[in-house]
């Protein structure tokens, strides 16, 4: 006999619904749980009404049966036809897109037919994917985050890149580009130049890209119309801006006696109940079949309103620190924020950056400022003249004022807004000045002359 120590992942189904909770806004919240009630008997949505007792056992049977043939297992295990699996499909139709990147790659692993363990592993790398398709969280922190083997998750990822679209699951662009020319068989030029001289390639630097690799410039040109083919965002396929008519927002700040407090939106109340009707139901009933679909559906729903409860708490502590480190924005305007960024947070939470950036990700913030989206209040410090800059986010917003109320006549010139800004304790070159005004999309001094 020989004793041997080994590491197993330990990744849960409610591990895997806490993932995916926590990236979702309270508006897709409700749309998660409103689909999920319409699966499992045991959730009901707000608006729904208790299930009323009496149907008699084989009524009973029959809806279960029902229920269990049209499951689709939270949305994920649906089947696509063959041109449902080609994204270019879906292009422009039915004005615009209703898939997810999630349910789309979801749903071609599982045809995979992979084992349990991973299949879920798989799914968990798909639930950290950032809207773009891009998987920017590093592995190591993923590895610690779930308690799961780097190696475990190495070959995950290796499963995710194979799915469509090509592209996906990839750290940078470079990546990226790369896994989508290999997709196609491409082992020429094209591929050395993604993978290492791609900010060349950028700046148009041709020659010396062709001194590297021992081609010719013309070989080079040639490279860059096939990589000028490829998507630097895969998922971006299935992102679908400008279609939410109103948001709603999932937290509230108010300020009591002189303090800022935070709170969720939503208040105490869970985003569904387990139905009493049929939790009564799996306690009394002698079915078998009846016990084990209603213990399966049970679990789930649990499982689910964990997942829902971490992702408030999540949330709000967030928030809160946000808040505590923003607190000049809540009193005095945008003029006031402060350089935050994810890792700081996470510092002070004791959470992973990724995790930060997921729950942030979508949520809206209300003050009596306005409404906020919880990203807008992490910004860069501005370029600044030594010492500690200010806030890209205040800078600019500052420059938008300043040229709002100049003479239209005599309209202040780059190195005139730098000294202004200086004036104002927001002091940032001339060259910055010019960069955040052409990104505001606000003209030169004069293209706004008496304009």
């Amino acid at each position: 006999m020989e004793l041997q120590q080994t590491q197993t992942q330990k990744l849960s189904q409610r591990q895997l619904y806490s993932v995916e909770l926590l990236r979702l806004g309270a508006q897709e919240l409700d749309a998660y749980v409103r689909e999920l009630a319409q699966e499992n008997p045991l959730i009901e949505a707000e608006e729904t009404q208790p299930a009323a007792p009496g149907p008699g056992r084989s009524e009973l049977l029959d809806r279960l049966n029902w229920l269990e043939d049209n499951d689709r297992q939270n949305w994920f295990y649906q089947r696509f036809s063959d041109e449902e699996l080609d994204p270019l499909a879906w292009v422009g139709t039915g004005g615009g897109l209703e898939e997810t990147l999630t349910s789309f790659l979801s749903r071609q692993l599982d045809r995979l037919k992979l084992d349990g363990d991973g299949q879920r592993l798989v799914e968990y790398l798909i639930h950290c994917l950032e809207d773009d398709g891009y998987l920017r969280a590093p592995l190591e922190e993923l590895s610690q985050q779930g308690d799961i083997p780097l190696d475990k998750l190495e070959e995950a990822l290796a499963i995710l890149r194979t799915l469509e679209p090509a592209g996906v699951g990839a750290a940078d662009l470079s990546q990226c580009l790369a896994l989508q020319l290999e997709r196609i068989g491409e082992k020429g030029p094209a591929l050395a130049i993604v993978r290492d001289h791609l900010d060349a390639l950028a700046k148009r630097h041709y020659r010396a890209i062709a001194s590297a690799l021992s081609i010719s410039q013309s070989q080079v040109e040639q490279a860059l119309l096939t990589i000028r083919e490829l998507d630097p965002r895969p998922g971006s396929v299935f992102h679908v801006g400008g279609q939410v008519q109103y948001v709603q927002p999932d937290l509230i700040v108010e300020e009591k006696e002189g303090c800022l407090t935070v709170r969720s939106a939503r208040g105490e109340r869970p985003p569904f109940r387990v139905s009493r009707y049929y939790r009564g139901l799996l306690q009394s009933s002698e079915d078998k079949e009846v016990q084990a679909y209603l213990t399966e559906k049970l679990r789930q729903a649990e499982n689910v309103l964990w997942a829902a409860e971490q992702r408030e708490s999540t949330l709000l502590r967030c928030a809160k620190v946000i808040v505590e480190r923003q607190t000049a924005f809540f009193r005095e305007g945008p003029e006031a924020l402060v350089p935050l960024g994810m890792a700081e947070v996470a510092g002070e939470l004791e959470l992973h950056e990724s995790t930060v950036s997921r729950a942030v990700r979508e949520k809206y913030l209300q003050c009596s400022r306005g409404l906020y989206p919880l990203s807008y209040f992490f910004s860069r410090r501005a370029g600044a003249k030594g010492g500690d800059g200010p806030s890209g986010t205040a800078v600019r917003t500052l420059l938008q004022r300043l040229i709002r109320e100049e003479d239209k006549s005599a309209p202040l010139s780059d190195q005139q807004l730098s000294l202004r800004l200086e004036r104002e304790g927001r002091g940032i070159s001339r060259r910055t000045v010019a960069k955040y005004r052409e990104e505001l999309g606000i003209p030169s001094a004069s293209g706004r002359k008496n304009a």
